[in-house]
């Protein structure tokens, strides 16, 4: 009984923690709508950064909590089993159960050693489809136009979302938007009696702009929907964009994109609902996209698990140029990329690997403006030692021993990243078409130039640091030399004067640390003359100190531009109802 009531007191601190976890986390999520309406877009990017550490703060809290008021040592078997047992009964009617379980899960793996990561004592399979048989919280509204009419529907599905700023010419808007449904959406082509709308209840919320997602029901089917509000700052609200096609929904809910604000109480259903308005996002991807990055890494990893008992390709170096900090693995049949920090760097590199996960934790916490990879980060990883080619094993034993250690047939990696895999842009243009390398160059500027408008300078942008995505987008994933934009010194570069000067091996004129020469792009990453003309035709102000200075400027004065996650020709002001 002693015991028993030991491992209750453990799980209800546990548990305990978590509560206070998501408390704070609704807490700074509700206050999206305000941000949003008031146009506080420095404040919305702090806010960001800072729920992003929520998770790893209260874990920090937790382990404290438990450490002094238990005296927990080694892993004591028969205690955690109960201690297990009790959290799956706190967790019954909880709703957010699965959330829980990975907390539970980080505390457990922060106090005890590798070997005890199975079944017995963490959640490496969920308990929370237990709850299937329980009724489906209602996280949408469903609206029928046949008892208002079309116009006066959305009028109410708009109106419904209670901002307290108004809509400055909310009948035009809503007049296009109609038009617009028309024209991308075949299965809305019937009579009102015949539709329906579901409406999520949450609105999203993300920089500059509020997102109402839903589903049209026909006899036809169903069709997904995006429409993106923003505010004008001085007028008011206005519809900005309707998406409807997949590709561009998947965009919004991209990989290189900064987490959403949504306020859920049932983030396992909101998930469910959103991956049948797109399905080939995985809950990995969605948790992560609504902002519990943690549970996306949980789900990940029971994916990536699945995906080893299903497969039997080995692990192998990725294609490419070899980094100079990073070694970089993949697994042919799977649509990620393994990172790991090498002991010793290149001689240029006059860094530690604490400050290249510093770099790495600067992207998590930064937007990422659709343009740098999220990346998923774990400790003490195993993989079965016959999946991994010769190649890679000796490579990785080379350049990384320190974080590899073997246990009877499992490689122990200590630490690494895992990405999505992209096509490395040199790669890429090596058997790119005249018309592929113009969109793939004029891509790669264009990404340069949200970066640095977002307070990002990438350090080295060279190609083969950037990736090409299914979707066509030039992705920028390097970050061991990106720093912010006031950190750097623009300079145009002194024309020669005398012939020493002329040919000089090396530069003649002094070099502080922080200075970089915009015009050196041309000459480093833009020696093909194919790719230099794409490039000057989109983008040559990029070579331009001048240009860069301006971008400073604006950033150092809180100005940032606006970076939409659908093309601009979706955007209502380059679309007319007539």
């Amino acid at each position: 009984m002693l015991m028993k009531n030991l491992a209750f007191a453990i799980a209800k601190t546990i548990i305990n923690g978590f509560e206070r976890h998501i408390y704070l986390y609704s807490e700074i999520t509700q206050t999206a709508k305000q941000r949003f309406e008031q146009h506080r877009w420095r404040d919305i990017q702090l806010a960001a950064k800072e729920r992003t550490d929520f998770y790893d703060q209260r874990i920090d809290e937790t382990l404290a909590t438990l450490k002094e008021g238990f005296a927990i040592a080694e892993l004591d078997d028969q205690l955690w089993k109960l201690v297990k047992g009790c959290y799956i009964e706190l967790l019954s009617k909880h709703p957010q159960p699965e959330l829980a379980e990975s907390f539970y899960n980080s505390i457990f793996c922060h106090l005890f050693e590798r070997e005890y990561y199975h079944n017995a004592y963490i959640f490496v399979q969920s308990t929370a489809t237990r709850l299937d048989a329980l009724p489906t919280p209602s996280i949408y509204t469903s609206y029928f136009p046949a008892e208002h009419g079309l116009f006066k529907t959305i009028s109410n599905i708009m109106q419904s979302r209670n901002f307290s700023v108004p809509f400055t010419h909310l009948k035009k808007d809503i007049n296009t938007l109609i038009a617009k449904f028309r024209k991308q959406a075949d299965k809305t082509h019937y009579k009102l009696s015949d539709l329906q709308f579901d409406i999520l209840d949450s609105v999203f919320y993300r920089n500059k702009g509020a997102y109402i997602i839903g589903r049209v029901i026909s006899p036809a089917g169903e069709t997904p929907f995006i429409i993106s509000l923003l505010n004008t700052e001085k007028e008011g609200l206005f519809i900005d964009a309707l998406i409807t096609e997949g590709e561009h929904m998947a965009v919004v809910f991209g990989f290189a994109r900064a987490y959403f604000f949504v306020n859920c109480q049932h983030p396992r259903a909101l998930v469910e609902f959103l991956s049948r308005l797109i399905p080939h996002k995985t809950s990995a991807d969605l948790y992560s996209a609504i902002g519990f990055h943690k549970q996306g890494k949980t789900q990940f990893y029971r994916d990536f698990l699945n995906h080893l008992d299903n497969s039997d390709d080995k692990l192998e170096l990725a294609p490419g140029i070899k980094g100079m900090v990073m070694s970089v693995f993949m697994l042919p049949s799977y649509p990620y990329v393994f990172k790991i920090i090498k002991d010793k760097f290149s001689p240029s590199k006059n860094m530690s690997r604490d400050d290249v996960k510093g770099k790495y934790r600067l992207v998590k916490l930064h937007d990422r403006v659709g343009r740098m990879a999220d990346t998923m980060e774990y400790s003490e990883v195993a993989f079965p030692k016959e999946r991994f080619s010769e190649e890679l094993l000796q490579e990785l034993n080379t350049v990384a021993p320190s974080l590899l250690r073997y246990e009877d047939d499992l490689v122990i990696i200590k630490h690494m990243y895992i990405e999505r895999k992209m096509t490395p842009l040199n790669l890429y243009l090596a058997k790119a078409t005249d018309a592929q390398i113009d969109s793939a160059m004029y891509g790669y500027g264009k990404a340069i130039k949200q970066l640095i408008a977002a307070d990002i300078f990438p350090g080295d942008m060279l190609l083969k640091n950037f990736g090409v995505t299914r979707h066509g987008r030039v992705i920028f994933y390097d970050y061991d030399e990106i720093t912010y934009m006031n950190e750097v010194n623009f300079r145009v570069k002194p024309e020669p004067v005398t012939e020493e000067q002329i040919y000089a091996a090396e530069p003649w004129y002094s070099v502080a640390p922080g200075d970089v020469f915009p015009e050196e792009i041309a000459t480093f990453a833009l020696a093909n003359n194919r790719c230099r003309q794409a490039f000057l035709g989109h983008h040559a102000n990029l070579l331009d100190a001048q240009y860069w200075q301006d971008c400073q400027a604006k950033v150092a004065k809180g100005v940032f531009a606006d970076v939409y996650p659908y093309p601009e020709k979706s955007r209502f002001c380059y679309w007319q109802t007539g």
